[in-house]
């Protein structure tokens, strides 16, 4: 394919945004060619009837043709491999959670029951290589090589926290978000890796609905409907930003002082969750105005 592209003279390349879309981007994009990549959620309404590789060449040619359409940034291999250390982070932490579900589980069918948490799951943890009397011998064996997986994760997401720590040292961008209320050094790396270019967004409101954190609507005329939140684009930063705010929020009611009084007036006539994505939605637009004018908070 590339042996076609090197002898057509400059032009214009549509494509799906998927798995090898970056690649073969930077690879079409080396020989002098106007590379874009296209979410295939804005290709669909061009899509007329059956489904075939010539029907699907010509929606994206249609699509990619649109004055107002929005394209998807193509990645550097070194952005690529700093979003895939946050996402090796992630599926860690998902094989943890897993491990810790099924232990609470197979253990609560003996009547052993624990905190939630980490703190929950090391208490399990200790309990079964204590020698808990009420379970089976065998129960104990299985579970002792649930235990010894839950501590081989948690040993890896350590080393990869520690690998995360020093990126982020080393990135003036991070050491500014980190001043920003509930973000943290994996938050801001995360940030940083997975957003590209804050440039391409005209605000911060825009890089809000990027996230999809601002809500639906379905307006005519003069009457205005606001629905929910849209939960577009990438949903490990929109879940990012909003547990982060959810950390904010816990320690505003330990100490009210050192928070806002918009976030104090807005708990008290919204549940936690609406508050959570509300204050998300506002430190999105801090983040933007960060990374865009360089500015400190």
């Amino acid at each position: 394919m590339l042996t076609l592209f090197k002898h057509l003279p400059p032009c214009l390349v549509g494509m799906e945004a998927c798995g090898t879309a970056p690649h073969w981007a930077r690879a079409i994009s080396a020989l002098t060619h106007d590379v874009r990549l296209i979410s295939p959620a804005y290709v669909k309404p061009y899509v007329k009837r059956s489904k075939t590789d010539a029907a699907d060449a010509a929606v994206i040619c249609e699509a990619v043709s649109r004055p107002q359409m929005r394209f998807v940034p193509v990645k550097s291999p070194d952005d690529q491999a700093l979003a895939l250390s946050y996402k090796t982070r992630s599926l860690m932490v998902a094989q943890r959670t897993a491990a810790v579900n099924t232990m609470r589980a197979h253990l609560s069918e003996f009547g052993i029951i624990s905190r939630q948490g980490l703190i929950g799951s090391a208490e399990l943890v200790s309990l079964t290589r204590n020698g808990e009397e009420r379970l089976p011998d065998l129960a104990r064996e299985n579970l002792a090589e649930v235990a010894d997986l839950i501590e081989a994760v948690e040993a890896k997401i350590a080393q990869l926290d520690a690998k995360l720590a020093d990126i982020v040292k080393k990135d003036e961008r991070c050491r500014r978000l980190i001043k920003v209320p509930g973000i943290g050094p994996v938050a801001a790396g995360t940030l940083i890796a997975l957003s590209g270019d804050m440039k391409r967004f005209r605000s911060g409101r825009d890089y809000a609905a990027w996230l999809g954190l601002t809500p639906r609507q379905n307006s005519s005329g003069e009457r205005v409907r606001i629905g929910r939140m849209s939960k577009a684009g990438n949903r490990d930063l929109r879940v990012l930003l909003v547990l982060a705010q959810m950390s904010v929020i816990r320690r505003a009611r330990s100490n009210p002082p050192r928070i806002s009084t918009w976030v104090l007036d807005l708990m008290k006539r919204r549940p936690p969750l609406v508050v959570a994505v509300a204050m998300a939605t506002k430190t999105a637009g801090i983040i933007w105005t960060m990374l865009t004018r360089g500015e400190e908070l």
